[in-house]
């Protein structure tokens, strides 16, 4: 096996296990110089250390996912196993495939989705023509919550990063909920609040929730965000995000659904349908 990429995912897993043959390169000197106390081998450049390999792990940082891919497809042995585990689009994936498909290697997405501090327990989704062989490759090399989901490259990663973009969204709101909040005093007030308000709800019903109040109110609702915003520029904090926040409210009040679809998938459908998200 070999890794590509020692950054944080790399040394990570292979503090947790010793697996056997390994040989791992990274572009930077000092990852590369520990390696050797973590059970890794060096090679004399990155070709020899994928001279030999079975299964590579390609960790390396997003930017640099492509061009990894096409850069070292040509020292891949045939019907190696090339799996991509970097936080990239799908169409990034697709690419990558092509370029370690063309040379007769078995390309994988793989999602990592929870922090790898948790080891090779971390869960994994895998996806393309090969994930069923990455299942059991992955659980042979010792991780135990890898799963399929499905057969098309890119469909491991939409999961991962449409799940981002709440995940890291909320990250970021958060940011700037508690800068203006601490700025006008009142941080407490508003976070015990906020916990008043939180009710156990699941993401299904929420979402439906929150369309259904932005494609029914979604005027009103704009005009007071434009409100919050302008009370964060006074305050000299950013308002990057309220600032989205009434686009999206702008945008979803403006096709005037004033009775929405019931459902989640309904109003999906609708939203999709109209001039203003693509259709007809």
């Amino acid at each position: 096996m070999a890794l590509i990429g020692f950054g944080e995912v790399g040394e990570t897993f292979a503090r947790n296990v010793q697996w056997q043959g390994v040989k791992g390169w990274d572009i930077l000197a000092e990852r590369r110089a520990i390696m050797p106390g973590l059970g890794v081998a060096l090679g004399e450049d990155c070709g020899e250390v994928l001279a030999t390999a079975d299964v590579i792990l390609s960790l390396v940082t997003a930017d640099q996912a492509l061009d990894a891919a096409r850069e070292y497809a040509p020292y891949l042995p045939q019907e190696a196993m090339w799996l991509d585990m970097n936080s990239v689009a799908p169409q990034t994936k697709a690419m990558a495939a092509e370029a370690v498909e063309a040379v007769n290697v078995r390309f994988v997405d793989v999602a990592i989705m929870a922090p790898v501090d948790e080891g090779l327990s971390v869960p994994m989704l895998v996806s393309g023509n090969k994930a069923d062989e990455a299942v059991e490759t992955l659980t042979a090399l010792g991780f135990t919550d890898v799963r399929s989901v499905g057969s098309t490259v890119g469909r491991a990663s939409a999961i991962k990063l449409c799940r981002s973009i709440m995940v890291k969204g909320i990250e970021a709101l958060t940011a700037e909920m508690v800068l203006a909040s601490s700025q006008a005093g009142v941080l407490d007030e508003v976070l015990a609040s906020l916990d008043a308000s939180e009710k156990p709800v699941e993401w299904a019903e929420r979402a439906d929730y929150n369309l259904n109040r932005m494609l029914k109110h979604g005027g009103r609702r704009a005009a007071e965000m434009i409100e919050a915003a302008e009370m964060l520029r006074a305050m000299g904090t950013s308002a990057a995000m309220s600032d989205q926040t009434v686009a999206w409210h702008e945008q979803l009040g403006g096709l005037e659904m004033t009775d929405p679809p019931e459902t989640l998938s309904a109003k999906l459908k609708k939203i999709r349908a109209t001039p203003e998200f693509g259709g007809e």
